[in-house]
């Protein structure tokens, strides 16, 4: 059992040139997310791995790449982990998920992953969560030193890099407090591509500081699908958004029911045939209409090793982190390439405060109509609740609240705030918090005496 930890105990008592600042192996090791110093008492190899063992660690997602970070991290030494997830386990999971078995279909992903990591693994506690990451409240997430993400959808992505952004907290001069940093470590893979990247909100670039690395959903014009269909997609397609609402009018379309997914392909070969289009196959019916981007084994295994090394660096600062974006090819040879992107000032989810420059004499109630107005907050924000340095200058709930601080609607905003700061705006909309940064404008300068 102890040559199991061998070398990740060589990895964690050796010094070397790229270790990081504030680990010294030997008496007192010193281990952090770059945010929080938590100082081991003794150079034993034993109480580093107990260290590992009570580290709190989220693992988002245990698909294809989920599975993998799981069995990663759990080799590594970290012994306290959750993983959520909301699916359930499909036959076409078995070629890549290697944690789940024929007998395992139609069973919680989180519940059997946790329970084979268990049963292999000694002394590692794997906490299941089914369900859906938006039905956490705020708290939960709070209790992890580490998120990671083994995530397959942007919206996913967005909603915790929003939770992860909430915890940060600022002083009055826009200055981070790194003891508020939530670290993530976020992977993702696309067929024989792949990426890995370390985000330290507020310090690193978050995700919606970067997103456009990510390219637009494909779409297809109407008229092209219905008039001049040039490949498989298009006559795909057209029976999925046009034909199947024509020849089955009033039925939902289900695209994990077997005879509905054969009677589109059926349909699709059908009009690829009219236009002398090949290549239609049910496999690919699959893919176009589930928008399912076939799944390499090596490539999940390549960025879930990567992800799970980056986890421990931050877990005991054994070794220099990755800054900050790591892209993986593999569709002719191995190719990796690191990028070190830069943070977004002016990021609203991130940054100390989306700057807003008002007048000194707006009130606090045309301040909110303002922001519901601007462009900037317009898909964000619906029923928006004000509060500065830990004040509620307005509440939307509880009733009880709304009606104590319903009179500050008609104060003034520089009356409340004494002068220039940034407010925590919360709404139904957000996942976490909105920092606005006020300055006032025409303010009158005291006349002195």
């Amino acid at each position: 059992m102890e040559a199991r930890w061998r070398d990740i105990d060589f990895l964690l008592q050796r010094p070397g040139k790229l270790v990081s600042d504030g680990f010294e192996p030997g008496p007192e090791v010193c281990s952090a997310a770059r945010s929080v110093c938590l100082v081991i008492g003794s150079s034993l190899s034993l109480q580093l791995r107990e260290f590992l063992r009570d580290f709190k660690i989220l693992v988002i997602g245990a698909g294809g790449l989920g599975c993998e970070m799981l069995k990663d991290l759990a080799l590594s030494g970290f012994g306290n982990i959750d993983v959520i997830d909301m699916d359930t386990i499909d036959v076409s999971n078995l070629n890549r998920q290697f944690l789940f078995r024929m007998h395992d279909v139609g069973k919680p992903k989180a519940q059997v992953a946790a329970e084979k990591i268990m049963q292999r693994i000694k002394g590692v506690t794997v906490t299941p969560h089914y369900g859906r990451i938006e039905d956490k409240d705020i708290e939960f997430y709070r209790e992890f030193q580490l998120i990671v993400l083994g995530l397959d959808s942007l919206e996913a992505r967005s909603y915790i890099n929003s939770i992860a952004c909430s915890f940060l907290e600022y002083n009055e001069d826009g200055e981070l407090d790194m003891s508020t940093i939530k670290p993530m470590v976020d992977g993702g893979t696309e067929g024989f591509k792949g990426h890995a990247r370390v985000i330290l909100p507020g310090f690193t670039p978050c995700f919606h500081c970067t997103l456009w690395l990510f390219p637009p959903q494909v779409t297809y014009p109407l008229c092209t699908l219905a008039e001049t269909p040039r490949s498989p997609a298009h006559c795909i397609e057209y029976v999925h958004l046009i034909q199947w609402g024509q020849d089955r009018e009033g039925e939902s379309f289900n695209p994990d029911n077997p005879e509905h997914m054969t009677w589109m392909y059926e349909q699709a070969l059908k009009r690829a045939e009219q236009f002398n289009i090949s290549g239609v196959t049910y496999s690919l019916t699959q893919g176009v209409v589930k928008n399912i981007i076939p799944a390499i084994a090596s490539t999940n295994a390549i960025v879930s090793a990567i992800c799970s090394l980056e986890a421990l660096k931050l877990a005991t600062m054994c070794s220099k982190g990755l800054d900050n974006y790591m892209m993986y090819s593999g569709t002719q040879g191995v190719y990796t390439h690191t990028v070190s992107y830069e943070k977004d000032s002016s990021c609203m989810v991130c940054s100390p405060g989306v700057p807003v420059e008002v007048d000194g004499s707006i009130t606090l109630q045309e301040f909110i109509d303002m922001l519901l107005l601007d462009a900037r907050f317009k898909d964000k924000l619906s029923k928006p609740s004000v509060s500065f340095q830990g004040t509620n200058l307005y509440m939307q709930a509880p009733p009880v609240l709304e009606e104590m601080t319903r009179p500050n609607l008609q104060s003034s905003l520089l009356s409340l705030m004494g002068s220039k700061g940034v407010l925590n705006v919360n709404d139904r909309k957000l996942a976490g918090v909105l920092r606005v940064q006020v300055a006032f404008r025409n303010v009158a300068t005291p006349m002195a005496v």
